[in-house]
């Protein structure tokens, strides 16, 4: 089993993820911001990730640091529980309606961050959470799972429609992403041997 568990605490938070990639999907989160959590739910049910996160977070000021150390604690895990990233398909793509909205995710597990945002929410809250934490959660877990990400919504007009299909998106390229490939099960997916940017 391709899993991971860990342990992150700062002044502002304290959270504890485990993954398991190779599961059914099941989740058992709670970080203290709803809307997070549903979005959470999401990314476990539809990548087939299991998933258990339990934070707390200096959330009497706001979402924000909850809601970015859970996505740094979520790619380290996914990052650790990838190990040396042998037999990975590596890339994985997904188009997700949600009723009036479409968007799109494309994700290389290449061991080199990076993030392109394309993303323009009509509303700047959604409920009491901040819009703009979205780009931030999905910053942070590109930054950590060590994955260059591209996010797009190509059109919408529902907040919740759209930020719902983003983590739909990142789920479903993730799956794909992270299934061994039974042809190549014992090579790293890269001419170089070894993936990432790094010495």
């Amino acid at each position: 089993m391709r899993q991971a568990s860990l342990e992150r605490v700062t002044k502002e938070t304290r959270i504890a993820v485990t993954v398991n990639l190779d599961g059914s999907g099941e989740y058992d989160v709670a970080t203290g911001v709803g809307f997070l959590d549903h979005m959470l739910e999401q990314l476990a049910r539809h990548s087939l990730m299991d998933l258990t996160v339990r934070a707390e977070g200096d959330t009497h000021i706001d979402f924000h640091h909850t809601t970015e150390d859970s996505a740094l604690a979520i790619g380290t895990a996914v990052s650790q529980a990838l190990g040396q990233r042998t037999g990975i398909q590596r890339y994985g793509d997904a188009l997700v309606p949600m009723d009036e909205t479409l968007t799109r995710v494309a994700i290389d597990l290449s061991n080199r961050p990076y993030l392109v945002w394309r993303v323009a929410f009509p509303r700047a809250k959604l409920g009491d959470f901040d819009t703009e934490l979205f780009k931030e959660w999905f910053q942070a877990f590109a930054q950590t799972a060590g994955a260059t990400l591209h996010v797009e919504t190509l059109y919408g007009e529902n907040t919740h429609h759209m930020a719902e299909s983003c983590y739909k998106a990142l789920a479903r390229a993730l799956r794909r992403a992270t299934e061994i490939d039974p042809r190549k099960a014992d090579a790293v997916p890269s001419t170089k041997g070894v993936l990432g940017g790094s010495m």
